[in-house]
């Protein structure tokens, strides 16, 4: 899951003084995506290095950039990273090319146990192959897309009124996606203190993962499946069926009714921007952009509101984030960085994560009676990870992600052929994929 650059100006200040220490037999240097939850991992582990005597340096990269550097680093051998926070979807490659060191032996020896973490996050972001107990991260940050909204606007007495004689029912968080559609389409083009506003900003962005990352919160919630449940790269049928089709043309509904002028390249710090400079009424983003909301002059505090992404007609879920840390493999410091990751998985360390803006995996944190109230969008937390489903994490994901990027951009924005043709055509590029992986 990635963000833009704009995001990084702040981590990398906080980080300048750190990253020009000299490198030890006792540094390490954690490689991570330059994002606001970086922040607070870096002021999280000041705690370690006065526990542990160790020195703690960060290269944290512009999320648009951050595959291609942190992937290339894995790939050339390079040392530069102890220990990594990579993608959910690395988990694949990085097991299957030696990246990441297989953590079972110390887990065993530590008393780590991942039934002590949400479910969801430990086949997402630890396991491989899925489903299997073979794990080559701890979950390091939990992170779903969900939905903003503006509760001062829905508030409204006029506006309350006015959509109930349109549409029959209340101005409220919407259940499923036909009802975000219709409060989409009723703040279009409206006027609210004097400006236009729009209905939602929505992930469109072509370059790296944003489109898909956007799409597939209404592709799943209509039908679409990875695969045959007996065969996973068995596609035809599933990735291409009828139902995952009308998903797609759901998605190019909301973006070409209810999204601003020019959002066709929109990703997460778009979509943030929009949201706080108050030009629409609905965001869809990572859960790791509500402690910012809910902190902004604009439109934080009880402004804002919180929702899980909503059901639609075959299911209800939405598109995992979030990431797990690993040791890498080429690391000259394992041990080091083995002590970070047992000091890191402590409730009470993983508690102060919740509390300075991360978002924790840990059952011990998350299932405590005060979590749910502990911040304004905690529950819209929990209700959003009980429904997460994933993309490809195999080794070609990269290609695989190109293709889908591709063909969804082509349809959604471009406009280009029929929903269906995009997805039998992704149906056949994934195919040709896994052919070439010798996996079909």
């Amino acid at each position: 899951m990635k963000t833009s650059s704009c995001l990084a100006a702040p981590v990398l200040a906080a980080v300048s003084g750190l990253a020009a220490t000299a490198a030890s037999a006792d540094d390490l240097t954690l490689c991570w995506a330059a994002w606001d939850p970086a922040n607070a991992l870096v002021e999280l582990s000041k705690d370690f290095e006065a526990q542990s005597g160790h020195k703690m340096s960060f290269e944290f990269v512009p999320w648009p950039n951050f595959a291609d550097r942190m992937l290339n680093e894995l790939n050339s051998g390079g040392k530069l990273c102890d220990l990594m926070i990579g993608d959910s979807q690395w988990i694949g490659g990085a097991a299957e090319n030696g990246n990441y060191i297989k953590l079972n032996d110390f887990f065993d020896a530590e008393g780590i146990k991942m039934d002590d973490f949400i479910p969801a996050t430990v086949v997402g972001y630890a396991e491989w192959p899925k489903n299997t107990p073979n794990y080559w991260a701890l979950p390091a940050f939990g992170d779903v897309v969900g939905w903003t909204y503006r509760k001062d606007w829905f508030s409204r007495p006029e506006l309350q009124t006015e959509f109930k004689k349109t549409y029959g029912r209340d101005l409220g968080v919407p259940e499923t996606l036909d009802q975000l559609m219709d409060i989409a389409k009723f703040f279009q083009g409206r006027e609210i203190d004097g400006t236009t506003v729009y209905g939602a900003a929505i992930y469109t962005e072509r370059g790296s993962e944003g489109i898909t990352m956007g799409v597939t919160n209404a592709l799943y919630n209509y039908g679409f499946q990875y695969g045959s449940p007996a065969n996973p790269y068995e596609l035809q049928g599933f990735v291409n069926s009828p139902e995952a089709a009308k998903g797609l043309e759901f998605y190019k509904a909301l973006y070409d009714c209810c999204t601003p002028p020019g959002s066709s390249d929109w990703y997460m710090s778009e979509d943030i921007d929009a949201y706080k400079s108050g030009q629409v009424a609905l965001q869809m983003n990572f859960a790791f952009i509500w402690p910012g909301v809910n902190a902004d002059a604009n439109v934080g505090g009880d402004k804002s509101g919180y929702f899980p992404n909503p059901a639609g007609p075959g299911g209800h879920f939405a598109q995992l984030g979030g990431q797990g840390i690993s040791v890498v493999a080429n690391s000259d410091q394992k041990d080091a960085a083995l002590q970070y990751i047992k000091w890191f998985a402590q409730p009470e360390v993983q508690a102060k994560w919740w509390q300075l803006g991360g978002y924790s995996a840990l059952k011990a944190v998350v299932e405590d009676p005060a979590f749910a109230t502990s911040q304004p969008y905690a529950q819209t937390f929990l209700d959003s990870m009980a429904i997460v489903k994933d993309f490809w994490a195999e080794p070609a994901y990269a290609d695989l992600m190109l293709a889908m990027q591709k063909r969804v951009h082509d349809y959604v924005v471009a406009g280009q052929g029929t929903a269906q043709e995009a997805l039998d055509s992704l149906a056949k590029d994934w195919t040709a994929i896994f052919e070439d992986e010798g996996l079909l």
